[in-house]
């Protein structure tokens, strides 16, 4: 995401050319403009072949099941924080 992020900002940069700061990126070529956008393409090829995407979206759907789970034992009252004395 950050490689887009970047690009976009390259690309509004490179078409907004004027004054000294924004002159600089002007002068870039588009090659260089554009290849965050080149980067983006290879890490999200790169995530989805290594398989980091799956175990990513695996990891988020065991995450909201463990918090589901915590917050159905402690409404039924057999959660961990309501201990007896």
């Amino acid at each position: 995401m950050w490689f887009v992020a970047v690009g976009v900002a390259l690309v509004l940069l490179k078409l907004l050319a004027f004054g000294p700061i924004f002159g600089a990126v002007g002068e870039l070529s588009w090659w260089w403009v554009l290849s965050p956008f080149a980067c983006a393409v290879a890490w999200w090829a790169w995530a989805d072949s290594s398989g980091l995407t799956q175990r990513k979206a695996m990891q988020r759907l065991d995450e909201r099941k463990a918090a589901r789970r915590a917050k159905t034992l402690d409404a039924l009252g057999q959660g961990g924080t309501n201990k007896r004395k």
